[in-house]
């Protein structure tokens, strides 16, 4: 019998792309890293990644990946960081101190909390956390101390409330919230000064805080998207005209009335209209 010893790593010609893409960047020294779709599992089938220390931009992206080794603060560097649509169910405590990261994508993974201290990045402007397992409890205490943040997408978890604590996110200037199961929204949103889009369709609100009609979400580039909610029958009259009406009536003392009275006398929430328990983030066998 000559048989070699038999590896336990996969050697599909997709893996050993992933290596070839590694061995070739490390040779010219290219900082830029674009490893989507190569059907990797974990970082031990990119030896070397972790020691690249002049990458500043890694994309992982619609690949296989489980786990995320705390070496990966190592890249002192890095600026973005691209990890969507893998089957991630943890992040190691050590990503939220990378010095210069400022874009982390983490959507479509099976993420169902977040590692403490996650709110201590430096200098993280855009964070994507769609399409995970997430609600409010999974937020850790420091969460909403990431002041440098510009854009926030938590669509597509299980949010029921947003903590008030959203109101230090001075530098705001897109929320995204569709698609939860989200019963209301705290008035701190009214007071986020540069927001300019908030997305909050498809979930369970009846009323909006009168404080959001501070927004200024009329501009060109200005986006509000409210549908698909079982608004109280005068939101839904208004948005029926456009949202633009939602704003102006959310303004008036007639609807500071009605607001205040259908809060005193709020009954059990709208029942949850989406089964979300067959989303592919619950999936956890992996293929």
């Amino acid at each position: 019998m000559e048989n070699g010893p038999v590896s336990c790593l996969p050697t599909t010609p997709k893996m050993s792309k992933a290596k070839k893409v590694i061995e070739e960047a490390l040779e010219n020294q290219n900082p830029e890293l674009d490893l989507a779709d190569k059907g990797v599992v974990s970082f031990e089938e990119m030896p070397g990644l972790i020691d690249m220390h002049n990458i500043t931009r890694i994309t992982l992206s619609h690949n296989k990946i489980q786990k995320v080794p705390p070496g990966i603060a190592n890249l002192t560097q890095l600026e973005m960081l691209n990890l969507f649509n893998n089957h991630i169910e943890e992040l190691p405590v050590s990503l939220s101190s990378m010095p210069k990261l400022r874009i982390l994508n983490v959507g479509m993974n099976r993420l169902d909390s977040l590692p403490r201290g996650f709110g201590a990045f430096a200098v993280l402007e855009v964070l994507d956390l769609t399409y995970n397992n997430l609600n409010e409890s999974s937020l850790p205490g420091n969460f909403f101390m990431l002041e440098t943040l510009r854009a926030l997408y938590l669509g597509d978890n299980d949010f029921e409330t947003i903590p008030p604590e959203i109101g230090q996110l001075k530098n705001l200037q897109i929320l995204v919230l569709r698609e939860n199961d989200l019963i209301d929204i705290p008035k701190e949103i009214g007071y986020l000064p540069r927001l300019r889009e908030l997305h909050i369709q498809a979930n369970r609100l009846t009323v909006l805080p009168p404080e959001l009609g501070n927004l200024d979400l009329f501009g060109n580039k200005s986006v509000l998207r409210m549908e698909f909610n079982p608004w109280v029958a005068p939101i839904a009259d208004q948005l029926q005209v456009g949202v633009s009406h939602v704003i102006d009536y959310i303004r008036s003392e007639t609807y500071r009335y009605l607001y205040n009275r259908h809060i005193a006398a709020r009954g059990p929430p709208p029942p949850k209209l989406n089964d979300k328990t067959r989303k592919i983030s619950r999936n956890r066998q992996y293929s």
